[in-house]
């Protein structure tokens, strides 16, 4: 069986005084409703019985979440020989080698920083002569690009290429094929 329970609104005291003051006003009050209904299982009218298993009064402890904490705590000197052990700390690299074309340190198996940057803006001048040479980026032809440095006359394997001249010498990590 379920039972609606309605709550009164708060206001009842003072719902004479907000009528007398609205009257004055020359409108009519809204209607009067509960301000909470709420549909639940008739159990929740009856009341409550006596625990008859004790008699102690509830602690305020009782609704507390306990959560599990260590029962001794870690000295200052374990957690610190936990955190320095070898085999946590960063290992010592050995295959730093010197590049051969600019002299800067690098990683042996990885590409020299430096070199990849000078690269990279060669590259970028190069794609910046190729977009005003084609006037956009949609009008370029779908044949093979030859980059030409000064002094470079193109060969019998370049005939229908497209050829890119550059007004400077080529430099020296810029290999010919």
């Amino acid at each position: 069986m379920a039972v609606v329970l309605a709550v009164p609104s708060p206001l009842l005291k003072i719902r004479g005084c907000l009528r007398g003051w609205l009257g004055w006003l020359g409108s009519q009050s809204p209607p009067w409703a509960p301000a909470l209904a709420v549909q639940g299982p008739a159990s929740l009218l009856e009341p409550m019985g006596e625990k008859a298993e004790s008699d102690e009064t509830p602690s305020f402890l009782d609704n507390v979440f306990w959560m599990a904490v260590p029962k001794s705590r870690r000295t200052i000197e374990v957690n610190r020989c936990r955190r320095r052990n070898p085999r946590n700390l960063i290992k010592i690299k050995r295959n730093i080698d010197v590049c051969p074309q600019c002299g800067n340190v690098k990683l042996k198996h990885v590409l020299c920083g430096y070199c990849y940057q000078k690269v990279k803006l060669e590259t970028t001048a190069i794609r910046s002569q190729i977009r005003t040479q084609e006037g956009g980026p949609f009008r370029a032809p779908t044949t093979e690009t030859v980059v030409l440095y000064e002094g470079e006359k193109p060969k019998e394997q370049d005939e229908g290429k497209r050829i890119i001249e550059r007004n400077r010498k080529r430099p020296s990590w810029f290999t010919l094929d």
